[in-house]
């Protein structure tokens, strides 16, 4: 693998902290942090970013509910999300909070631009308007609920909504930004993401409310402290604000724009804010664009989508307790088609993480580092010339990176782990045709350089795994005696040394049951 010189700057939506942590958030948590690691993995300068965007009605109706200060509630919530990245290990630069006084700052700094240019202006506001998603809809784009009951597009309630508002000219940018989906279309991943949102913006664009008076939880309006803006115009600043804008030397000259590469990951009911609002204000405040926006698929609890109603709302921390940090990990980069909609269930868990963790990988690595340390006593031994079966498992190694990296190019992690687990198919299959076992009472040192490929093989593919499971990478590398500085890509073509000791065997892939209480359900 070569490493793109380019710095690599990706970020997660910012999540509402209302309520605790869903698996959703988790999904784009683990996405994301495994994205950025296969990137550091490949030696490349990467900056990764998530956090909770604070402000907002939603935020100060559900505090009032609960009868406690909006910062207390703020603070409390953020916690449990913080917690969420701890336990299914993110391994993030930043975690950003937009009430922070430095996401103020820059929201203000871009308010201040977009005026100068002339498109900003104050009238009034009449429309209908949902509080759970903090988005503007319009007439034709709304759904028929239960009786009289209007629903946005997403099937949230709206609420016609009246009073004085500063406007953004956001008319002004419609074809502007057709020009951007048609010249690249790369800022818009997948395709059909790209298709829906064009369409949109081929409808007519109107001129967009981005500020509020009705409650003043959030930033303050520039010169006008009785209006509070419009709570995602300051929650998308959050991906400047981590750079420290509107400082535009430092983090933000090294990673955003011209010589770096600049990437979104975003859920798909989001993607008309992060490729519609988020490129306008930009242009607006004459700043570079994001490089790529991706917008993923919904996670549906057994193909049913989750709702507090139908009682299916699973807590991610009770799943990592359940089958383990590294398995809820894999399972979800491996089983969803990354851009699809997904579903998932704990026996869909148990087969997935048995097959592929358990039997695949764990099997061939306790099986290999057994043999050796029962009949070399614990030492690597020579692999010796390699014969046409070796030879044609080596080759099928060097291969696994190459698509690896070509997969993930397209953040296609799926098709990413399913190349990096046909080496672990292929190199189980070898050791059961070429049995070590039997081999050592004949020729005890055919039987070590069996071993050897096969050790070798566990070692480049906890390597080319650790991304995604990364302390149960770590843990097997451990066993192969790996020093902190050779698990990373580059230390894929530096096989095992002949000689070198290692500790006794512990089994990594622990195998998954099914809880008794879901068995049946």
């Amino acid at each position: 693998m070569t490493p793109d010189s380019k710095p690599f700057y990706i970020t997660t939506a910012i999540s509402y902290p209302n309520g605790r942590p869903h698996i959703g958030h988790a999904y784009e948590a683990i996405t994301t942090d495994a994205i950025a690691r296969f990137y550091r993995l490949m030696g490349r300068d990467v900056r990764f970013q998530t956090g909770v965007d604070e402000h907002g009605l939603k935020m100060v109706k559900t505090a009032r509910e609960r009868g406690v200060e909006i910062r207390d509630f703020a603070d409390e919530m953020t916690s449990y999300f913080i917690d969420m990245c701890d336990v299914f290990n993110i391994k993030y630069e930043r975690f950003i909070r937009t009430t922070e006084e430095a996401n103020h700052r820059a929201a203000q700094a871009i308010w201040k631009r977009m005026e100068e240019k002339g498109d900003l202006y104050l009238d009034r506001y009449e429309g209908w308007y949902s509080v759970r998603d903090e988005a503007y809809y319009d007439e034709k784009e709304l759904i028929d609920g239960e009786g009289d009951e209007k629903l946005s597009p997403q099937s949230t309630p709206v609420e016609w909504t009246v009073e004085e508002s500063w406007f953004f000219k956001l008319s002004n940018y419609q074809d502007k930004l057709l020009e951007l989906y048609k010249n690249h279309p790369e800022f818009l991943k997948p395709d059909s993401r790209r298709n829906e949102i064009a369409n949109f913006v081929s409808g007519g664009l109107r001129d967009l409310s981005i500020s509020r008076t009705s409650f003043d939880w959030g930033v303050k309006v520039p010169g006008d402290d009785t209006h509070v803006m419009y709570v995602w115009l300051d929650a998308l600043t959050n991906y400047l604000t981590g750079l420290d804008f509107p400082d535009e030397e430092g983090l933000y000259a090294h990673y955003w724009g011209e010589g770096a590469e600049s990437v979104h990951i975003i859920g798909k009911d989001i993607v008309r804010f992060h490729t519609v609002y988020w490129p306008a204000f930009l242009m607006s405040a004459d700043l570079a664009l994001p490089d790529r926006v991706f917008g993923h698929g919904f996670l549906l609890n057994r193909g049913q989508k989750e709702s507090k109603s139908l009682g299916n709302v699973t807590d991610p921390m009770a799943l990592a307790e359940t089958f383990g940090v590294d398995s809820v990990r894999y399972f979800l980069l491996r089983e969803v088609s990354f851009g699809n909609d997904g579903s998932y269930s704990a026996e869909a868990i148990v087969n997935r993480c048995n097959a592929d963790l358990a039997n695949d990988l764990g099997n061939l690595a306790q099986r290999t580092l057994s043999m050796i340390a029962k009949n070399f006593d614990g030492t690597v031994p020579d692999p010796g010339d390699p014969t046409d079966d070796d030879a044609a498992l080596m080759a099928l190694f060097d291969a696994i990176p190459g698509k690896a990296e070509a997969a993930m190019d397209e953040f296609a992690i799926h098709q990413a782990l399913e190349a990096i687990w046909k080496g672990a198919g292929e190199a189980n299959l070898y050791i059961s045709e070429q049995q070590p076992w039997s081999v050592r009472k004949t020729d005890p040192e055919r039987a070590g350089a069996i071993l050897y490929r096969c050790a070798e093989a566990v070692r480049q593919l906890a390597i080319l795994a650790r991304w995604a499971i990364p302390a149960s990478a770590d843990a097997l590398l451990d066993q192969l005696g790996q020093a902190a500085d050779a698990r990373d890509f580059a230390a894929l073509g530096t096989p095992l040394e002949v000689g070198l000791e290692l500790p006794a065997p512990q089994g990594v892939f622990p195998r998954l049951e099914i809880p008794e209480e879901q068995g049946d359900s």
